[in-house]
């Protein structure tokens, strides 16, 4: 079984811009306003001999209500239908409120955690992340989804787990629920 990884975060923090970039296509729309991504996107991708299902879903902040609450849904059906949670938050505006909210999410429903500090292009990597351990999400990693910087970093780290000798293939001595990678990215 392919490990999932769901991208999860407040809007605009550059979710649809790592999952494309995750899976090599143009299939997340990306734009400059919040509330595009509505619903959850699949993709495939690999890094090395691994390869992976990535989720990108829209935007959550709190307080939602509507079709807004909808797509907290889905990003809850990402998070447990996930391996491993990506939490995106922005580098350049830190830590606001609905990160807190979606840092609560990530508690309540992801398998395991991954703090990727968006928009960190230019920044020290220390100034970058230093507000976002407040978030208790372990380590945050400073990435750059539209220039790729840290990208390999980040994922190899999340995939370390789900690594095995042959490309696809499962330890015959442990369960495929052993080896699922589930991951979301949320906000």
């Amino acid at each position: 079984m392919l490990p999932v990884i769901a991208l999860i975060g407040r809007p605009n923090v550059g979710k649809s811009t790592l999952f494309n970039r995750l899976t090599r296509s143009r299939d997340a729309i990306v734009a400059n306003f919040p509330g595009l991504t509505r619903d959850r996107q699949y993709g495939f991708g690999r890094v090395g001999p691994v390869p992976y299902i990535a989720i990108d879903t829209g935007g959550v902040a709190g307080g939602e209500d509507g079709i807004e609450q909808l797509m907290v849904d889905q990003t809850i059906r990402a998070l447990q239908e996930a391996d491993v949670a990506i939490i995106m938050v922005d580098g350049r505006a830190g830590l606001t409120a609905a990160d807190e909210h979606v840092a609560e999410l990530a508690r309540r429903y992801a398998k395991k955690t991954w703090l990727a500090v968006n928009k960190s292009e230019g920044l020290n990597d220390a100034i970058a992340n230093a507000e976002f351990h407040a978030l208790g999400l372990g380590e945050p990693i400073a990435i750059s989804a539209a220039h790729g910087d840290r990208i390999a970093a980040l994922m190899e780290g999340v995939l370390s787990p789900f690594e095995t000798d042959e490309p696809g293939v499962v330890d015959s001595e442990t369960s495929a629920e052993d080896h699922e990678l589930r991951i979301a990215v949320v906000g």
